[in-house]
């Protein structure tokens, strides 16, 4: 294996989280040499890492801080940096694998003195993709988490269909108050913060909004369109995100959405049996472009090269989740890798029709031994 090195703060940056799996919010150097891994850190973290005991731990101290300090002349963030070039000297690398996202200056301070640096994202992203235990019970919480912020706005979307007196396209109102985006947003936020979660924005679509990649959503909430709610609260323990989908319609459902619906059902069910270690991303992708085609809606396979496609099934089937969101592996036309026992992956069928809104399904899916095991728990009808 090669040497490693990172520079981050683990906020921030989803390839140190995978190995520091604590918050630190400054950038720190990380190295790994000959199978050990080594922290350089200012002491007040020192007490932390060494709990985890996965690490030799090297205090700022040892690569002459205090006397950075006292001569003077350079700020905290400046003495930090040289220490981790003093730190990979003393560390005898040579040469190293690092992130897309390794500091300019870094790269260009130790290339200068002779270290030779490889970029190499793909070789972390593997690195990510299978969970470790403790990942994946974060990711656990967080979908139990999404799943009840889908009750509140269900329950929203319930009263206001039982409140209303408008139909047929009409704004919804509960508690005699109109029914907004924001209204149904603030209600899941206060439920995601309740469960250990947290979520910086997320898709609230009625009508057209949901025809829109990733329009998040606004304004009024109205009978008879459809609402697409696609939501990812990320554990506040683990940083692990998890990802889910439902679509609702409030009063009269649309002839369009109900066909949409069964296509996107469908897709998923199909998706799903066919997911297990070895598996062919790219494979199953186009079993679900079959589904659509069969139907009469377009799909990448079928949209001319060069255009850009808006109605139909027009994006993915659905991506990897981890530290991040959206990470590998992929589910589409540029799969390349097959999938892998330990991945968790989205599987996401949407149809849409541009003006006027669309259906989007979407479960998380834990690739295992046995085949797969959808993690996601929660009922897929339109009606609330």
């Amino acid at each position: 294996m090669p040497d490693v090195l990172m520079f981050a703060d683990t906020y921030r940056s989803p390839e140190l989280r995978h190995e520091v799996p604590i918050g630190i919010p400054d950038p720190f150097l990380y190295a790994e040499l000959d199978g050990a891994k080594h922290i350089a850190i200012g002491s007040m973290e020192i007490p932390r890492l060494a709990e985890l005991g996965l690490f030799e731990l090297h205090p700022a101290e040892e690569y002459g801080s205090d006397e950075l300090r006292r001569a003077g002349g350079r700020s905290h963030a400046e003495i930090t940096k040289e220490v981790s070039v003093r730190a990979v000297k003393a560390l005898g690398i040579t040469s190293a694998v690092v992130p897309d996202s390794f500091p300019l200056w870094l790269a260009d301070r130790l290339r200068a003195d002779g270290v030779e640096l490889t970029v190499d994202g793909t070789f972390f992203d593997d690195r990510r993709r299978v969970k470790t235990d403790a990942e994946l019970a974060g990711i656990r919480r967080a979908q139990r988490a999404a799943e009840a912020g889908m009750d509140a706005a269900r329950e929203l979307l319930r009263r206001a269909a039982s409140e209303s007196s408008a139909q047929n396209g009409n704004g919804l109102e509960v508690d005699g108050e109109p029914l907004t985006v924001e209204r149904v947003k603030s209600a899941m936020s206060q439920v995601f913060a309740a469960h250990g979660t947290t979520s910086d924005d997320f898709i609230v679509a009625p009508g057209p909004q949901g025809a829109v990649g990733h329009d998040m959503g606004s304004g009024p909430i109205s009978a008879g369109v459809p609402i697409v709610i696609d939501i990812w609260p990320r554990d506040n323990e683990s940083f692990m995100f998890c990802d889910m989908t439902r679509t609702f319609v409030v009063g009269d459902i649309p002839e369009d959405v109900q066909k949409w619906h069964a296509l996107s059902k469908e897709a998923l069910d199909r998706a799903i049996s066919e997911i297990k270690d070895g598996a062919d991303g790219r494979a199953i992708f186009e079993g679900t472009c079959e589904i659509f085609e069969a139907a009469g809606e377009p799909t990448q396979r079928t949209k001319e090269a060069g255009t850009t496609l808006a109605n139909g099934f027009f994006h993915g089937l659905g991506h990897g989740v981890g530290l991040e969101v959206h990470e590998e592996p992929g589910m589409g036309l540029s799969t390349k890798d097959p999938l892998r026992v330990g991945d968790v992956v989205t599987v996401e069928p949407g149809c849409y029709r541009q003006g006027f809104g669309g259906v989007r399904l979407e479960d998380l899916v834990l690739v295992t031994n046995d085949g797969a095991e959808n993690l996601t728990q929660y009922p897929y009808d339109l009606a609330p």
